[in-house]
């Protein structure tokens, strides 16, 4: 019994942190339209088993087990919320397995305060509310972090394994933390049984993720898009991980600096030794390898955010501490053990110019010493020793204050996660897109997507396309096994543009420039085409499209 309150001191250091994280994921979680990365989640995994298969030995083999379980999930309702709301349920996950982190390797109010930190951070608020793996490959680092711990201290690899496994299939970028976790045991200089367990553990996992990272090689030319990160990159990711806010960023590192330093060198895993590897040695390694060949992509490390609070929260407890510390001491002197008396209050002992004494809290077998509580007043009145407790407030203010401090990071933080909420705050909203063009393009129009990837906005949101006639497309997606559908080559395309008098191009903004040079043959013959055989009739601007009717040269208006 005993142990039942510090249980639910526990429990509650957990949930609370997930209950916060899952009230933020779900504000504004209707805000509109799909992006462009949120709708191939949502048109791959409204496919069926075999199409999506098909799909992964051509694209994105990175999300197969993402799209798979999106599969299932979509299954019950297609729509943005259900898209979205695992990503939440992950960043939720993840809330919780900080604080149970900082608990456990620490004590509750720590991973408290590292939990809620991690819910009111900007970045995990944003990539709750993504229809994308993040939040939870989020989520499988920290549980694997978890577990690592309790294989350390005399718990089977196994669960370890599975998890590790699991979250690299999802994203295999997350193999990264391996190199975390093997830092964390060389800090905490583990004996040679432990290394053995992990290393096989390890490489188990690696070898589940090795025919992936085949197949994935193949498809490299999807983050070709991507350039080498710099030191700006770098400090992106630094005000990403402490909050953008500059009133944040200041406090936040050296709190953070304050828990890592002269952390000692115990043989055993600290907060510190956890964190601080997990928060560094993923982002740092991508980086590296992308001035060689360009991976990085800060989504691709949201994982390595759990570091951050942990270590803000660790160096709190360490300040705290020190002002403790500086505290005056009392003035007392033990001279002797203290003990139950009869009736079974705390006894005994000798106090110096009758001052007050610290509680005992219990007996360390190994010296027979007495830890001592911290703070509370003794009382002695006719030679006893009576205990007076300290108030609540007295005993919970440092947790207290701690929770305020993040609900101040919230309110600073707040105007940065109200502006996330809208759709307008992502690169593109297809659902905008899709109105744009049922208002302007008539059932049985030509239109043409430039480039082909444009194409999303119909398949993602196809009520706005409903009857328009595709000029370019060849064989649809779902049969294709691509993302946005074979097109018809450039002579059968010129065939097919030279019986019309006018057509529509759904286009992005840069398409139209001059300077734009398509490497692909169809859609420098779009552009050849349109240029050379039409003119421009009317022009529909919003962010992310341009939607333009062109006219063959020599007519005054649209027909045929």
């Amino acid at each position: 019994m005993s142990r039942l309150p510090a249980r639910r001191t526990e429990w509650g250091a957990v949930l609370v942190p997930v209950v916060v994280m899952v009230a933020i994921g779900v504000w504004g979680l209707d805000r509109g339209g799909m992006w462009r990365d949120e709708a191939a989640t949502f048109q791959v995994a409204r496919r069926s088993v075999p199409q999506i298969w098909h799909l992964l030995h051509n694209v994105d083999a990175v999300h197969g087990l993402y799209y798979l379980l999106m599969h299932v999930v979509l299954a019950v309702h297609p729509g943005e919320v259900l898209l979205r709301l695992p990503s939440v349920v992950g960043a939720a996950a993840t809330a919780g397995l900080v604080a149970a982190l900082g608990t456990r390797l620490c004590r509750p109010r720590v991973g408290l305060w590292a939990g809620l930190l991690y819910a009111v951070t900007p970045m995990a608020g944003h990539y709750a509310q993504e229809g994308r793996s993040y939040a939870l490959v989020s989520a499988g680092v920290a549980g694997a972090t978890l577990l690592l711990l309790r294989a350390v201290r005399g718990g089977r690899w196994w669960p370890y394994g599975v998890v590790v496994a699991v979250t690299c299939v999802l994203h295999e970028f997350a193999v990264l933390v391996l190199l975390a976790h093997a830092c964390t045991l060389a800090l905490a200089r583990v004996p040679g049984r432990v290394w053995r367990g992990w290393a096989c553990t390890a490489g188990a996992a690696v070898l589940v993720l090795l025919p992936l990272v085949l197949v994935s090689r193949g498809q490299a030319a999807q983050v070709a898009w991507l350039s080498a990160p710099d030191g700006r990159s770098a400090e992106r990711l630094v005000r990403q991980f402490a909050g953008p806010s500059r009133a944040m960023l200041g406090p936040y590192l050296v709190l953070v600096a304050a828990a890592v330093w002269r952390p000692g060198l115990r043989r055993e895993v600290s907060l510190a030794g956890v964190a601080l590897p997990l928060l560094v040695i993923p982002p740092a390694v991508l980086m590296g390898v992308s001035q060689i060949t360009p991976l990085y992509d800060e989504r691709y490390v949201l994982y390595s955010l759990a570091g951050a609070p942990l270590l803000a929260a660790a160096g709190a407890e360490r300040l705290a501490g020190a002002v403790r510390r500086m505290r005056p001491a009392g003035g007392w002197t033990p001279t002797g053990p203290l003990g139950p008396g009869d009736d079974g209050r705390p006894t005994g002992g000798v106090v110096s110019g009758g001052r007050p004494l610290p509680v005992p809290r219990r007996p360390v077998p190994s010296t027979g010493a007495v830890a001592l509580q911290e703070a509370p007043r003794l009382v002695v009145p006719d030679g006893r020793v009576v205990v007076r407790r300290p108030s609540w407030l007295r005993r919970q203010g440092g947790t207290l204050f701690g929770v305020l401090a993040v609900c101040g990071a919230l309110v600073l933080q707040f105007p940065l996660l109200r502006a996330d909420r809208s759709a307008a705050h992502r690169p593109d909203d297809l659902a905008a897109v899709s109105a744009v063009v049922a208002r302007h393009v008539r059932p049985g129009d030509p239109v043409l997507f430039l480039p082909s990837l444009e194409r999303r906005s119909a398949l993602t949101y196809p009520a706005g396309f409903r009857g328009v006639r595709d000029v370019a497309l060849d064989v649809p997606a779902a049969e294709d096994g691509t993302l946005y559908g074979r097109e018809a080559g450039p002579g059968e395309l010129r065939r097919r543009l030279a019986g019309l008098t006018y057509v529509w191009v759904v286009s992005e903004s840069y398409a139209l420039r001059p300077s734009w040079t398509p490497w692909s043959p169809t859609e420098r013959a779009k552009l050849a085409v349109v240029n050379e055989e039409f003119v421009t009739r009317a022009e529909y601007v919003r962010p992310g499209l341009t939607l333009r009717l062109y006219v063959r040269r020599g007519l005054s208006r649209p027909g045929g």
